[in-house]
């Protein structure tokens, strides 16, 4: 019951989670050439979450980590599928779409699935589903040609269809059709959106393939690294994807593309945030837009997001907006494991309690200026494209410590140096801060039982054995 004793409505929660968005290819966080103007506005009626971070750069098992709440070690989803060591996710973790069902939700699903169990998603509590899989056959069904693919993995024009008739603008339909069936049967509901973009190749449609020009795009604060005194395997990702030479003017039209299908997702987002408005569904819905993960997209001379830990894999874009209970244009800078965080949050807002397992924190009192109860953020990595390579990672406001059992260890001074192009892990005027970090890290480790801490293992981060 409200104040005047009146019933209140269950809250709504449409969750846009999208595929690989950096989180500077957002208007509000600063990138001059990002046309966002939905997801500025939307960051202006909530919060915007300023030091969100994936618990892995990795799609499944990052997926995996925002259905069960827990880390990727914990799950057992480590890589892919179809990648060399996959395994699915453990059978008997609960997970927050199975409690919201319990306590009467209608939940809906759209776009990528990616998710490393082997519950339908029936079983998981959804009754809708429809896969991202569903638009090629579609698009074909409208006479359209298939999409291009002559530039590889680096981007082109998509100029067979128009904006809404693009993978983003069918999904965005999707998700229309069924907020008009939801909001007819009045139960509260959970939705969620996840097209593939703007995961590469980047094929925007017109206009928003000429909308961002190369030469408006400024290099990223990690371009150019000559990665000197980093892991070799980073160089090796450069040579494997015949990138290794590339001038920024080579870089520059890639991410012009990138930020133009960013742009297309935002165009998006504003019909759906129109269609809840139509509905009268704003003031009962909790939005949340955020993405899996990040992409290097040229940063330190690289492209997607394996072998590495840097920023711009780890850090992705979270804003919340909830009418009346979150302040509007708040800019919450409090460490947030988004994945992990969402999970405990939607149990939050449902009224139902979150699984023992979960290892989040509501967001809602965080946007509300609640006490932040992290001061540093764990991640990890475990290798698949090119070969099996794990990583650890903690990180706080002014360093990260990235463990490579494998190759040489990285630590980035990242109040001096935000591009992370300097490892000074070998630094003896860091030799403190390395220690403490690794404890920090050993730590984490042993409260997720991570299976890579043993004798051997512990000998490298605290005895000093590590080269």
């Amino acid at each position: 019951m409200d104040a005047k004793g009146q019933a209140v409505k269950p809250t709504n929660v449409l969750l846009i989670h999208v595929d690989q968005h950096r989180f500077d290819c957002v208007g509000v966080n600063g990138h001059p050439a990002a046309h966002t103007p939905n997801l500025d506005r939307l960051a202006a009626e909530g919060v915007n979450f300023t030091h969100a971070f994936c618990p892995i750069a990795v799609c499944t098992p990052a997926r995996t980590a925002l259905m069960t709440g827990g880390y990727a070690t914990q799950h057992g989803c480590l890589v892919n599928h179809g990648a060399e060591g996959y395994r699915p996710a453990r059978a008997d973790l609960p997970t927050f779409s199975q409690a919201l069902k319990k306590v009467g939700y209608t939940l809906g699903y759209v776009g990528k699935w990616g998710i490393g169990l082997e519950a339908s998603p029936a079983a998981l509590g959804f009754d809708d589903y429809i896969p991202s899989s569903a638009y090629q056959p579609w698009r074909a069904a409208q006479g359209l040609p298939p999409p291009p693919r002559t530039n590889g993995w680096f981007g082109e024009p998509d100029t067979g269809v128009t904006p809404e008739q693009s993978a983003p603008g069918w999904g965005a339909d999707q998700v229309i059709d069924l907020l008009t069936r939801y909001a007819d049967a009045g139960a509260p509901f959970f939705l969620r959106w996840d097209p593939e973009e703007p995961h590469l190749p980047s094929r925007p449609p017109a206009p928003f393939a000429a909308l961002v020009k190369p030469e408006h795009v400024p290099p990223w604060p990690s371009f150019p690294d000559p990665l000197v005194g980093k892991p070799t395997i980073q160089r090796q990702q450069r040579r494997s994807w015949g990138i290794d030479g590339w001038t920024w003017e080579r870089w520059a039209p890639v991410v012009a593309y990138y930020l133009g299908v960013v742009a297309l997702i935002d165009h998006q987002v504003g019909r759906i945030l129109t269609a809840l408005e139509r509905l009268g569904l704003t003031e009962q819905t909790l939005v949340i837009y955020t993405s899996d993960h990040g992409d290097l997209c040229g940063g330190h001379g690289m492209i997607d997001k394996h072998y590495v830990m840097y920023d711009d894999v780890m850090r992705v874009p979270l804003i919340l907006r909830w009418p009346s209970r979150l302040r509007a244009g708040h800019r919450a800078d409090a460490f947030v494991t988004a994945a992990l965080d969402l999970a405990t949050t939607f149990c939050t807002v449902a009224g139902v309690e979150a699984p023992a397992t979960f290892q989040g924190y509501d967001l809602i009192a965080l946007a509300n200026d609640g006490e932040a109860p992290r001061d540093k953020v764990f991640g990890s990595y475990h290798g698949a494209q090119f070969g099996a390579y794990s990583q650890r990672m903690v990180r706080t406001r002014e360093w990260k410590y990235i463990w490579n059992p494998t190759a040489e260890d990285e630590l980035y001074h990242l109040t001096v140096d935000p591009g992370e192009l300097r490892n000074c892990a070998t630094n003896p005027g860091c030799a403190d801060t390395l220690h403490a970090l690794r404890q920090d890290l050993v730590g984490w480790m042993e409260e997720t039982k991570d299976p890579l801490l043993n004798e051997w293992t512990r000998r490298q981060l605290l005895d000093g054995h590590k080269i």
